[in-house]
């Protein structure tokens, strides 16, 4: 489940992987430092823009390196002013990335808040029954470059588009680790692309502002807690019990709530954050009020924030949201237990930004073009 590039990407360097690789060409140290200055703040989208680097040195870049290892094929955008952003990577595997607007009173789109939702791998293996992103199983991880490159793409089209992006290092205010597949089933890359994003010489993005969501891979939740870098964790619950959760994620048979839940609170209390429990509203399936019970109590045992999400419509799929009185019902459950909570509006319903919605309709498309 790995695609070996013909040359690694730069966006998969850090300082030091590039300082060693400079070094054995003979190129002093600091050479390192101006070509991702170029790369992340400057964004250079060719090696011929870097002009403070020797032709013979740009030459060798160019040899050794893909500058950028996702183009864009596609980009959606939402009456909401969500986009959303469907990457080819170099073996034509489709990803997605999505940018989420919120804009601010008394000012234009362009200095709205921005919160950007990228994807840890192509497709999903973890068979949640509701979720577009795993209808076609797991194709392959992604690597730390490819994971990186997505946050560029967003910044080439922010700078392209708001007087904003170009003068900030990181066009962007958030990122949640959110789209397609399990962010902590591919460990390693997403850890080496996040030092990426958050070190000074990368995008500069504070690890406050990183959201790592899972569907409760407990052992990774627990190595998640002894990192240094204090990212933020959300927990996919979509179930306030063992028999409903069950029934949608089969996570559960193997990792339970007497098992995830202590998880949990041991990740909170390492880091002294606030915890976030997504959970996705589905008719008849997870919204009853004694669902609604059972999520106030772990919520208050975890001391977590609960994000209400209404069902977002997949294709193939039979599962609907719940009418609006009863997802306010359900919310009002925890808002009576002083419980925090934001029961989400939807965005992008109009482009198919619930994950892998996007990329299953054009692989289809594509398939159907490719037939005899």
């Amino acid at each position: 489940m790995k695609f070996t590039p013909a040359k690694p990407p730069l966006t998969g360097e850090t300082l030091d992987t590039l300082t060693e690789k400079l070094r054995v060409q003979g190129e002093p140290a600091f050479r390192a430092k101006q070509i991702l200055d170029w790369l992340y703040k400057k964004r250079a989208r060719s090696w011929d823009e870097m002009t403070n680097l020797s032709k013979p040195l740009r030459t060798w870049l160019a040899e050794s390196f893909e500058l950028m290892p996702a183009s864009l094929v596609l980009n959606k955008q939402s009456e909401d002013v969500t986009d959303k952003l469907l990457l080819e990577l170099g073996d034509r595997s489709l990803i997605e990335t999505v940018i989420i607007r919120v804009p601010q009173e008394g000012v234009g789109v362009e200095h709205s808040r921005k919160t950007i939702c990228i994807s840890t791998q192509v497709g999903c293996g973890m068979g949640c029954v509701f979720c577009a992103s795993g209808l076609a199983g797991l194709k392959r991880d992604l690597s730390a470059g490819e994971i990186v490159a997505q946050l560029l793409q967003v910044c080439y089209r922010e700078d392209d588009r708001t007087p904003r992006a170009r003068m900030e290092l990181a066009s962007f205010d958030n990122i949640v680790v959110m789209g397609m597949g399990e962010p902590l089933a591919n460990y390693d890359a997403l850890l080496r692309a996040l030092a990426i994003l958050n070190a000074d010489w990368g995008l500069g993005v504070g690890a406050r502002r990183i959201t790592i969501s899972t569907s409760g891979l407990v052992p990774k939740i627990l190595q998640l807690a002894d990192e240094k870098l204090g990212f933020r964790l959300a927990i996919s619950l979509h179930g306030a019990t063992d028999a409903v959760r069950e029934q949608i994620m089969p996570v559960n048979k193997a990792f339970p709530l007497a098992k995830l839940v202590p998880a949990v609170r041991a990740f909170s209390e390492k880091h002294g954050r606030m915890v976030t429990l997504e959970f996705i509203l589905i008719d008849g399936v997870n919204d009853s009020l004694a669902q609604a019970a059972a999520l106030r109590d772990i919520a208050q045992d975890l001391h977590a924030h609960v994000n209400l999400i209404p069902y977002n419509t997949v294709q193939d799929l039979p599962w609907k949201r719940p009418s609006l009185t009863r997802q306010e019902r359900f919310a009002d459950v925890l808002r009576a237990a002083r419980v925090s909570v934001t029961l989400r509006r939807e965005k992008g319903h109009d482009i198919d930004a619930a994950c892998g919605q996007l990329r299953l309709k054009t692989e289809k498309d594509r398939e159907l073009a490719e037939t005899p």
